[in-house]
């Protein structure tokens, strides 16, 4: 057996194999929805010494292009999760949710959880911004902003920590003390746990400076060992806090390396068939913050709806028509019956929401930073791949993953903020090999002299 797809041992007890390099025994011990695992996450080995593999999710829109709602839809489950395990209450959304997951349909998010509730919710860069943003619509009355891994020119982050284990370890935190500095519970966000470093270290970040009795930490995999589980356990006795963990499934998790992984790259040779490039521009609908960046692009500010520098849900119904206007737009650009949607790095959320509202057969992922060894193996995380320097800041490569050839009609490349032809040409020259018909690049925000 090859490729990643879980074989099942038993009604709890699954195994992969990936690559004939690594195998991986998972124990499921709570799956309080039913969700089946191959619905949530395949497998891959993944180039990094730290770490030789990876959760490949079906439900993120990272590595594998989704139907956007999934994407939506996991959010909210993982909201009516945490109503009930934290808040102890029943949550009526949870049955119309998993109807919508299981069997599909047009999806539109409603806030359930009530207003008496108020927490400070925190998506991971960059994989959980829109996980973690679209965790944030649930609520009533909630505030929201994601860590990134990006500077900001003339700003010093309020909060900083580490990430061991990934490509870009620092995260930072850029928001107003204000919104720290109250006891209200925070919820952190993210989309697998295998230990908890990245949460335990930035609960002891956030305690330092901001101390509060209450944490919830909030993931659609649990894989802590009961090691990890203890040191849980005595941060909590060590500050006096409480810290809640909220999972759609979680187990133990058992790796073991069968041999070495030699270099399985191949790549596809396509005719190119001619692609033709668009730009369109969306800075119309969206705003601009006064934020920008220490590298490149000329001080072309970022967004404030990607919730980078925070949001309250008092925004959310403006954003929301923002989007729907944004995507009635695209929608009548489209020109052909499959399309792919394609943010870029942490910026997730809003081209998710945007392909969610463009028609049927839209498909929605995003670059990463993440290197993975491709093999085009049926069930294996990363069946193609193709890899270019990021437009936005050149020295920092990001990779595409599970595009085949003359797959899609159309491409829609989203960018946050406006970059040059020149610094674009490489991505361009890579997609085009991927023998779209159209690549659109989309702009949210531009140079202010315009």
């Amino acid at each position: 057996m090859k490729n990643s797809q879980a074989l099942t041992l038993s009604e709890k007890k699954y195994t992969f194999n990936i690559l004939e390099t690594i195998k991986v025994e998972i124990d499921c011990l709570d799956n309080p929805y039913h969700i089946p695992i191959n619905d949530l996450f395949t497998m891959a080995a993944r180039i990094n010494k730290k770490r030789s593999f990876l959760f490949i999710s079906k439900v993120l829109g990272k590595h594998l292009p989704i139907e956007p709602n999934k994407g939506l839809i996991i959010a909210a489950l993982l909201g009516a999760r945490y109503l009930e395990k934290v808040k102890e209450l029943e949550c009526r959304e949870k049955e119309r949710l998993l109807a919508f997951f299981l069997n599909g349909g047009h999806f539109y998010s409603r806030p359930f959880i009530p207003e008496r509730f108020k927490p400070v919710i925190i998506g991971f860069a960059e994989t959980a911004t829109a996980l973690g943003h679209a965790f944030f619509d649930c609520f009533q009355a909630a505030e929201f902003f994601h860590t990134t891994r990006e500077e900001i020119r003339g700003e010093a982050p309020v909060i900083t920590f580490e990430e061991e284990h990934s490509h870009a370890t620092s995260h930072r935190c850029y928001i107003s003390k204000e919104m720290m500095d109250h006891q209200r519970e925070i919820i952190l966000v993210d989309d697998e746990i295998t230990t908890g470093k990245t949460a335990l270290n930035i609960i002891k970040s956030i305690q330092e400076k901001f101390p509060r009795p209450h944490y919830t930490v909030v993931s659609i995999l649990d894989w802590r060992s009961p090691e990890y589980q203890q040191k849980f356990l005595r941060l909590e006795q060590e500050l006096g806090i409480k810290i809640n963990v909220v999972s759609l499934l979680s187990g133990h998790v058992e790796i073991h390396q069968v041999k070495e992984i030699e270099a399985c790259s191949k790549k596809v040779e396509t005719p190119n068939k001619g692609t033709s490039i668009e730009v369109l521009h969306l800075d119309s609908y969206f705003t601009a913050s006064r934020y920008s960046s220490e590298v490149q692009l000329n001080g072309i500010p970022y967004l404030n709806e990607t919730g980078r520098f925070g949001l309250k849900s008092s925004e959310n119904f403006t954003l929301h028509k923002k989007v729907s206007s944004a995507a009635d737009f695209l929608r009548q650009k489209r020109a052909g019956d499959r399309t792919l949607c394609l943010g870029t790095g942490e910026f997730m959320y809003l081209p998710m929401k945007l392909a969610a509202e463009m028609g049927r057969g839209v498909y929605y992922q995003s670059t990463t930073r993440s290197p993975i060894y491709i093999e085009n193996e049926e069930g294996y995380g990363a069946r193609f791949g193709v890899h270019f320097p990021n437009p936005e800041n050149e020295n920092i490569s990001h990779f595409v993953y599970n595009i085949p050839p003359n797959h899609y009609d159309e491409l829609y490349v989203f960018f946050e903020r406006e970059v040059s032809e020149e610094q674009l040409q490489p991505m361009l020259n890579v997609l085009s090999e991927l023998a779209f018909r159209t690549i659109k690049i989309v702009f949210f925000s531009r140079d202010r002299g315009e």
